[in-house]
């Protein structure tokens, strides 16, 4: 049966329902994700919350769904978009189909579309409202309204523990990828996941030794009501912001953030680490950047930076045990191979110090 997708730019594309077609049409931002491989950890990944995802490798699902991968409970995004999806999968660890498992929840997927095509619109025109639907008929994508208060939709309702013989952690949960928590688990850390807008009388009541700000999806400055409150936690406890929780940080102290045409999502993007001038290749997803002229006279400074288009991928303070990274060091997916800014953080934590030792 033909599907399609109609774009707010006015274009659509034609394609086939991979997955049952929705018995109404599905609305969403569209973005597209470069990576070979993760499918499964972009489903469930909270920060792609709302959105339509155009995978722009050619062959998706060819792996299926597996029991381990997910980074949520539930997926998040509104549907997906690809040029062929692999019915069978081959993988001694899966369970489902990836057909099965959206059709499970619900999500819609087209297929035998011209992905390259609507990858090339999106990075002229930017990232924009579009509609998957079974009409041809074009309809007006005006999808703002569930581009808003996407945090209160995937944050934990009630502090979640977990043990640990380490630093405790108290992580203020944006939408909360599961990595994340597994980084700080396996470097002994006790954690406390928070909700959002949890006070700081709240947060100081725990006791904590650190405070990590997560990723999570929508503008940052969606979330500008809580910003005096995240800066008496960030300017008290030693912290980590993850992506969202970055771009927080710099809002906080008086930053600015801006939209980037189409963001980065993938599992390749290059940063430097302006320090040690040491390039590794970082797992990202994000329509928003920190823009760096905003951080004069905020006693932040750049620790990051995309090697492609020279964007702000992570901060320091001047003075404060503050570390942040646009980019995930968690991975899941993509390379590890900044992992090492848990341990930094952790250092921070114990001592106050950080890049000395990691980066030496």
């Amino acid at each position: 049966m033909k599907g399609y997708i109609h774009l707010q730019s006015g274009e659509t594309f034609t394609g086939k329902w991979i997955t049952t077609a929705p018995k109404s049409n599905v609305q969403g931002e569209v973005v597209f994700y470069t990576g070979m491989t993760g499918y499964q950890e972009v489903l469930t990944d909270p920060s792609y919350k709302n959105q339509i995802v155009v995978f722009t490798y050619p062959l998706i699902g060819n792996y299926g769904i597996n029991e381990s991968d997910f980074e949520s409970q539930i997926p998040h995004v509104a549907g997906v978009i690809v040029y062929e999806s692999a019915m069978a999968h081959s993988h001694y660890q899966a369970k489902h189909s990836l057909k099965e498992y959206l059709e499970k929840w619900n999500i819609p997927m087209l297929g035998h579309i011209d992905t390259r095509a609507i990858v090339k619109r999106i990075r002229s025109h930017g990232t924009m409202p579009a509609v998957m639907d079974s009409s041809k008929e074009w309809n007006s994508c005006g999808n703002e309204s569930i581009q808003k208060n996407l945090v209160e939709q995937v944050s934990n309702v009630e502090p979640t523990k977990f043990d640990g013989k380490g630093p405790h952690i108290v992580m203020i949960d944006f939408g909360y990828k599961k990595s994340i928590l597994t980084s700080l688990l396996e470097r002994g850390c006790q954690v406390t996941v928070v909700p959002f807008h949890t006070t700081y009388k709240k947060i100081e009541s725990m006791k904590p030794d650190g405070v990590l700000l997560t990723n999570g999806p929508g503008d940052p400055k969606d979330l500008h009501g809580i910003l005096p409150n995240l800066k008496q936690i960030i300017t008290t406890y030693p912290t980590m912001g993850i992506c969202l929780g970055h771009q927080l940080t710099a809002l906080a102290f008086g930053g600015n953030t801006e939209k980037l045409l189409f963001g980065h999502r993938g599992a390749n993007q290059p940063v430097v680490d302006v320090l040690t001038k040491k390039v590794f290749m970082t797992s990202q997803n994000h329509s928003y950047m920190v823009e760096e002229g905003s951080l004069k006279g905020t006693g932040l400074y750049v620790r990051f930076k995309n090697v492609n288009d020279q964007s702000v991928e992570g901060l320091s303070h001047e003075s404060l045990p503050i570390l942040t990274a646009q980019f995930h060091p968690e991975a899941h997916p993509g390379p590890a191979e900044s992992a090492k800014l848990f341990e930094e953080f952790i250092n921070l934590v114990r001592y106050g110090i950080g890049r000395e030792k990691v980066y030496a």
